[in-house]
């Protein structure tokens, strides 16, 4: 390690505190602000400090989806390096995905240089004076839990120290720091590189007056109802959920989840409609919803209590939400999760009997949801299958694996045969698209062992900037399995219209406008053009097989694969 007696560029120095901090990658676009990077990455190298893999990444919205899944798999945040405000302007999307979803990142960008000339750094083409702005970090700054402007060399391994902490306090989210070229340039100390942080994470937790209250408030409900959106946050908190479920006999909707809560096939999962449930509800214990409901379609009973736990359970950042708080439970879900079924315990003795009648309601109920989703879904094996369908054939074809599914308009949750921690993630409620691809590559790479499906609607995979994914699967040698279901359409704008016009001219019309993405690109030469196993189903009977020899591919092959699926419109 470098001693007291060196010095390192900023940007060296930068570098090496990710590294100490357990950054392991920088997911890079590179400009012509990067020349003090580059030179600290070859730097470093040659004095054998250790550093973050540096990866190169075609586009940066790609790059911000590879941070997002390093972290749903490590639960460690990674870095994202961009150049100036253009390729800042392209990582805002994937901020405000993360930001929404409370995914820590350290963005960092150049900022072209302050100075004309006469300093190492200054301006020397056009594009120094093209790309600045009065205030670049506006870009990004309602989706950033915080930012700054690195001023001066020696405070780098301060500030890299403090956005990281910031960045995994409560509630986590991404963070920015802007990195002019000149300060870059400049010499830095390295003594302390290796030094334990400076600060640490904020990182909050329910108070125990407030789990024994809601503690008391599940064993006093006769008709409690559980919604998750954003799962459980640690296999300790599923293992929490579904025992808590199980034993005082509540209902669990996975309403717009975008992470898995419980086992879809758990005698307490009701499905995804909270409508039937929330109508009878006395107590609704809310796990992470930004929306667990939607009031112009469902309204809890007059006098329902309802108690919501997350990292920031009000989701302070949205101007307009106004869902009835009775209780809140600040903290990591996961560890909350497992504190009140650990209070609630105490309640049990007693009420068995109350808890008998209402759970043999509930599993009656969620049993026959689940044979109608089924017997639904099994329906769609036509010449164009249904996305249901091909949830049904994943399941089977992955019998007795486990592996994490994604799905951005992909395939639907409730005909998945899913059980475990990890199983299935959905794009953020933000609704920047183009996640499921890269955030499916940050997975894979964070954790090779495990098999991750990444499965997306025909719009969301061409917004994925394909071509730049594909090029980073092929570089890192990511055997990712991806997905697309092509029904040539926008099919959630069309949804939407329905929703808002169903009898409308444009409902009656043959030709909906703005909703078509016809002629479809031939997706598989896309992905082969990468050297990636390809295949296309245009027959239900055909599905089941295909999926088996792709999931084999990467599975043995290890290499990318894509299955393109043609959907019913």
């Amino acid at each position: 390690m470098a001693n007291g007696t060196h010095t390192l560029t900023a940007g060296g120095a930068i570098l090496a505190r990710l590294k100490a901090l357990g950054v392991d990658y920088i997911f890079a676009n590179s400009g012509t602000d990067f020349p003090p990077i580059i030179e600290g990455l070859a730097e470093a190298a040659a004095r054998n400090i250790p550093l973050p893999r540096a990866v190169v990444v075609p586009h940066e919205s790609a790059a911000m989806g590879l941070a997002y899944g390093y972290y749903l798999a490590s639960g460690r945040a990674q870095a994202v390096m961009a150049h100036t405000n253009v390729g800042l302007a392209n990582c805002a999307m994937g901020a405000i995905n993360a930001a929404t979803e409370h995914v820590p990142i350290l963005l960092f960008s150049g900022r072209t240089p302050l100075a004309e000339k006469d300093r190492l750094g200054a301006r020397t083409v056009p594009i120094g004076w093209g790309q600045e702005m009065r205030d670049q970090t506006a870009l990004v700054r309602e989706a950033t839990k915080w930012d700054c402007d690195l001023s001066f060399p020696e405070q780098a391994m301060d500030t890299v120290d403090r956005a990281h902490a910031i960045a995994n306090s409560t509630p986590r989210g991404p963070v920015y720091v802007s990195l002019a070229r000149e300060i870059l340039c400049e010499p830095c100390p390295s003594d302390g590189l290796d030094l334990p942080p400076l600060m640490v994470p904020a990182v909050a937790a329910p108070r125990l007056s407030d789990l024994e209250h809601v503690a008391m408030l599940l064993a006093e409900a006769k008709r409690p109802l559980i919604i998750a959106q954003r799962g459980t946050q640690s296999e300790e908190g599923f293992a929490a959920l579904e025992e808590m479920a199980r034993e005082w006999a509540i209902p669990v909707c996975q309403y717009w989840a975008i992470q898995l809560a419980v086992a879809t096939d758990h005698p307490m999962a009701v499905g995804v409609d909270p409508a039937p449930w929330l109508a009878n509800a006395d107590l609704v214990l809310v796990i992470d919803c930004l929306a667990p409901w939607s009031p112009d379609i469902h309204q809890p009973v007059p006098g329902c209590k309802v108690v919501h736990i997350g990292q920031d359970p009000l989701y302070s950042r949205f101007p307009t939400r106004h869902f009835p708080s009775t209780a809140n439970l600040v903290g990591d879900v996961g560890d909350t999760l497992v504190a009140l079924n650990q209070a609630a315990k105490h309640y049990l003795p007693g009420s068995e009997a109350a808890r008998k009648i209402r759970r043999d309601v509930v599993a009656a109920a969620a049993q026959a949801r689940r044979q109608e989703v089924r017997r639904e879904a099994g329906s769609g094996d036509g010449d164009a299958v249904s996305k249901a369908f091909v949830s049904l054939c994943l399941s089977r074809a992955l019998a007795g694996r486990k592996a994490s599914i994604l799905s951005e308009l992909g395939v639907p949750l409730e005909p998945l045969d899913i059980s475990h921690y990890g199983a299935w993630f959905q794009e953020p409620h933000s609704g920047g698209l183009g996640w499921s691809f890269p955030t499916g590559l940050g997975m894979k790479l964070a954790d090779p062992d495990r098999l991750v499906i990444a499965t997306m609607g025909d719009g969301s995979y061409m917004f994925s900037n394909p071509v730049a994914c594909h090029q980073v699967a092929e570089a890192l040698e990511i055997p990712l399995l991806v997905l697309v279901l092509n029904n040539s359409s926008w099919g959630a704008v069309r949804q939407s219209v329905l929703g808002i016009y169903p009898d409308g001219f444009a409902a009656r019309s043959n030709d909906m406008p703005l909703v078509s993405l016809a002629p479809s690109p031939d997706f598989c030469q896309v992905a082969a053009a990468s050297r990636a196993w390809t295949a296309r189903v245009q027959h239900g009977r055909d599905l089941h097989a295909t999926l088996a020899k792709a999931i084999d591919h990467v599975l043995t092959r290890k290499t990318q694969a894509l299955v393109e699926i043609r959907i019913a419109p």
